[in-house]
């Protein structure tokens, strides 16, 4: 039975997909995308973080961890992770939310019991279960495994993806895939190189590939001030959407709402920004819609006006 690292199970979304949703979460990511709002999902293994206003000192995890891996202390980050071996003591004995847990190893028929559960809401709404990440498809046997149980009864599925992954990874969980959920981040290589730690060339050939699948795709690109909403971004995006023959996109306004897990982590949040106004978001869209494109803004993230 396959095995993945979740790191959340995430019930009652109705912005991943159609209908009333649960969304999993998967740990662990090929790009490095320095506005990502998920940093818990970057690196594949199980983790420890700290939230330091949540702490108050007692110690309790410094005498509960064998390793040396927690340091005494006030206002200091709390994890030495060269000594961290992921046994969760310190976790256990937190009776405060100070120290978390970021990631589970999950079996197939575990997730599928904690995901059906919700089946009434799905048959209701239109809705079922996407996963998410990090990079799902980096767990496409997991994928496949738990989708083919969900779909016995009905459960449509979701992945939302960042396409960096080998073909075959898409190729294991087409048949089982209701809606693909496909990020574009930057059609430049060289800039797409810069912000996310990788070039383009993978992502752009399995999403040609997926179009010409026949699957049913839905590209989205997260919006981020100064990065990729310029002109020459929206052209070169468009062109390249009609030339797919699906000439949709969702834009995802930037947010700053994964900066506590940053903090959490004790890691660097390359890009942190005020989100753009609702003003030049919509001036976006419209530069898309003048193009051709069927362009809406995700309503998950509000943005001030």
């Amino acid at each position: 039975m396959e095995t993945a690292i979740v790191t959340n199970i995430q019930g009652y979304s109705i912005h991943d997909g159609p209908g009333i949703r649960t969304v999993v979460f998967l740990k662990g990511c090929p790009l490095r995308c320095k506005w990502c709002a998920n940093p818990e999902n970057l690196r594949a293994g199980v983790e420890v973080g700290f939230i330091k206003n949540l702490c108050h000192n007692c110690s309790r995890c410094v005498k509960a961890c064998s390793h040396k891996a927690i340091l005494p202390g006030e206002g200091i980050y709390r994890i030495n992770r060269a000594n961290c071996v992921a046994c969760f003591r310190c976790v256990d004995n937190c009776y405060f939310g100070a120290i978390v847990r970021y990631g589970e190893v999950m079996t197939s028929s575990e997730l599928y019991g904690k995901t059906r559960r919700d089946k009434m809401f799905y048959d209701s709404s239109g809705g079922g279960v996407t996963f998410s990440g990090g990079e799902p498809l980096l767990y496409a046997r997991f994928i496949a495994e738990t989708a083919g149980s969900l779909r016995t009864e009905g459960i449509s599925i979701c992945i939302e993806t960042c396409g960096a992954v080998e073909w075959i990874a898409f190729e294991r969980v087409l048949p089982l895939t209701d809606i693909f959920y496909y990020d574009l981040k930057l059609m430049d290589s060289s800039l797409h190189t810069e912000y996310t730690g990788m070039d383009n060339t993978l992502i752009l050939e399995n999403a040609e590939r997926l179009a010409r699948s026949g699957a049913n795709v839905q590209f989205r690109k997260p919006l981020i001030p100064g990065v990729n909403d310029g002109d020459g971004e929206v052209k070169a995006t468009a062109e390249y959407l009609k030339s797919l023959g699906n000439p949709r996109l969702e834009l995802m306004p930037y947010h700053r709402i994964g900066s506590p897990k940053y903090e959490a982590l004790n890691m660097e949040c390359e890009i942190d920004l005020p989100p753009a106004p609702s003003s030049e978001v919509e001036a976006v869209k419209e530069k898309y819609n003048i193009m051709g494109i069927d362009c809406t803004v995700s309503g998950y993230y509000s943005v001030p006006p």
